[in-house]
């Protein structure tokens, strides 16, 4: 064992981890969509990281911003305005479309839900917040109480309010459901999201907080009219709707913004990751024209050390810049391609795949133990086997870093990845999956 690994497992505590099993990967490199590991084996980090990383390793210009905001002014309270907070605030709300709004920066996504349920509650005067199911918006307690898996159930029983509904996701719909149409799809669900306003009583409902695109939970991308519908309902009951686009957001559905590909405009949109690609952390809300009013004679009881931070807003200014001057959502338009009609194939051609779902560069294989019942390769939160760490371990044997979340395979790399390497990559991702078809056999 390396040193640097010993020194890591000896004193730090690695997330979603029993501590005693790890055996983290020493990287010492890492450039454009590549990093290597200790013994010069090179990956194709096919996840962002934790699909964050969306201009890849090294960015020239977003590290030089970085370097020269520390020169000039490192920190300074976020009480004071500066040139560079001033100015990502407003290349944010212009990048959203979503005039007149304002930006309250926080350090990461999940105190940018936390925020906004905050802000929600103090908009509208009520207590209790809609989120879906098979949804993950953190782990701190007010996000990790929005989580719709497993994943919350550290923070329960946690404070009361929080509503759990089952959003659109026709593939494990209940088998009763004989979907004819995409439409059928988004007329049952809306029905099911309105009875449960209707017995929560929607005039104590503050908020529904949806991610705009599901993300490690499956790439769940809402029916034609869903999102719309959610819109109606929510204007019909004054609720305020939430975009989760801490994901989906800067490009990687190939829109600036997840909620540009649906004819919505959320009250409020959460945000980070892709913000400053992980350069930096940095997150925060976008809020919407007429709550940042309300916030003109009502004090707004929201406050962060690290809000706004000068080097994080610096790193966004140069990302977003970056993604311009890269063209990134051309990229994102000609290789999501690639991707959605190899995984198209990949589905047809493999017993083990249930079903693929892709937007952008955002996807997700569904692995199944049979195509017919849809019964799937692992049950919910109990690969007691470590079936899928195997699968995601023998990708990386491959050279194709991923992580996997309950039955499904993650595909979301960097918005800069090329055609070359992204068949590169999903011929990798086939080979395993042949290994996969065999032992379901």
């Amino acid at each position: 064992m390396s040193a640097i690994k010993e020194m890591s497992k000896k004193y730090n505590l690695h997330s979603w981890s029993a501590q005693g099993k790890l055996n983290p990967m020493v990287v010492t490199k890492a450039e454009g969509i590549y990093f290597w590991d200790e013994d010069g084996k090179q990956y194709m980090d096919m996840s962002a990281q934790l699909v964050n990383l969306n201009l890849g390793y090294g960015n020239k210009a977003v590290v030089q911003a970085i370097k020269d905001q520390a020169d000039s002014m490192p920190f300074i309270g976020p009480g004071y305005a500066i040139d560079v907070r001033s100015e990502a605030a407003k290349e944010l709300v212009e990048l959203s479309g979503l005039e007149g709004a304002k930006v309250f920066f926080t350090n990461a996504g999940a105190e940018a839900n936390e925020n906004a349920i905050k802000i929600a509650k103090a908009y509208t005067g009520r207590w209790k917040v809609f989120s879906m199911y098979r949804s993950y918006h953190g782990a701190t307690a007010g996000a990790g109480s929005l989580t719709g898996e497993p994943r919350r159930f550290s923070n329960e029983p946690g404070v009361p309010g929080f509503i759990k509904f089952d959003g659109p996701y026709a593939y494990r719909a209940p088998k009763a459901c004989k979907f004819e149409s995409e439409a059928d799809v988004t007329e049952f669900y809306l029905e099911l999201l309105d009875n449960q306003l209707q017995y929560e009583g929607p005039q104590h409902v503050a908020a529904i907080f949806m991610e705009t695109v599901v993300g490690s939970n499956g790439i769940l991308i809402p029916p034609a009219g869903y999102m719309e519908g959610v819109r109606a309902l929510c204007d019909k009951y004054g609720i305020l709707m939430v975009c989760d686009e801490v994901m989906a957001g800067f490009y990687r559905t190939g829109k600036a913004f997840a909620f540009h590909n649906f004819d919505i405009k959320p009250d409020l949109v959460s945000f980070a990751k892709g913000a400053t690609c992980g350069y930096v952390p940095l997150g925060g809300v976008i809020v919407s024209e007429k709550i940042a009013n309300h916030f003109d004679d009502n004090k707004m009881f929201c406050g962060l050390t690290y809000s706004a931070h000068p080097m994080g807003c610096a790193a966004t200014l140069a990302t977003i810049a970056e993604y311009k001057r890269l063209n990134v959502a051309e990229n994102v338009k000609t290789v999501g391609k690639v991707l959605a009609d190899t995984l198209d194939e990949i589905e047809k051609k493999h017993a083990c795949v249930g079903q693929v779902r892709h937007i952008g560069l955002f996807s997700s294989v569904e692995l199944v133990k049979d195509k017919a019942t849809r019964e799937a390769l692992v049950p919910f939160n109990n690969d007691k086997e470590g079936l899928m760490v195997k699968i995601v371990g023998m990708l990386k044997t491959e050279g194709f870093s991923t992580y996997s979340h309950e039955n499904m395979i993650l595909v979301a790399p960097p918005l800069t990845i090329t055609e070359e390497e992204m068949k590169t990559a999903l011929a990798i991702l086939d080979k395993v999956l042949d290994s996969v078809d065999n032992m379901i056999k």
